[in-house]
C-alpha cells in the first residue's frame, strides 16, 4: 500500500498503471519477451500478463505479433513512445530509494532476503 501511494500520483501523470509499468520495465531489460517471458519474470500468470499487455497496445506504448515459429507465442516490443515512456519512468526507482531511508547495500540486502524468501515458499 506505502509503494502504491508513492508510485500512483507519478504513474498516474504518465497515464499507466503499476501493472503496465512493470510490463514495460521487463521490456527494458529484455525487448521482444513473449507475453508468457514476461509473466514469469512477474512471477504471475500469462492471462494476469495479458489485458495490461493490450492496454499497453491501445496507448500506442508496444506491440504484439505472433510468432512466426510457435503461434501460440506473443512477442511483445516497446514502441518509440513506450521506450521514451520507459526512460521518464527512470525518476520511479530514484523516488523510492529516497523516500526508504535506507542504503544502497540496504535495499541490495533486503531484496535479495525477498527473493531467497519467495524461492523458498515456491519449493
Amino acid at each position: 500500500m506505502a509503494i502504491n501511494r508513492t508510485y500512483k500520483p507519478m504513474l498516474d501523470a504518465m497515464g499507466i498503471t503499476y501493472p503496465q509499468y512493470l510490463v514495460l520495465s521487463v521490456l527494458g531489460e529484455n525487448d521482444g519477451a513473449t507475453v508468457g517471458a514476461i509473466a514469469q519474470r512477474l512471477f504471475l500468470e500469462s492471462s494476469t500478463v495479458t489485458p495490461p499487455v493490450k492496454r499497453l497496445e491501445q496507448a500506442g506504448l508496444v506491440t504484439r505479433q505472433r510468432s512466426a515459429e510457435d503461434e501460440r507465442q506473443v512477442q511483445v516490443r516497446l514502441t518509440d513512445a513506450g521506450r521514451a515512456l520507459l526512460t521518464e519512468c527512470d525518476c520511479l526507482g530514484q523516488t523510492m530509494f529516497a523516500r526508504s531511508g535506507m542504503t544502497a547495500e540496504q535495499l541490495d540486502d533486503l531484496n535479495h532476503r525477498v527473493q531467497g524468501l519467495r524461492a523458498k515458499l515456491v519449493e
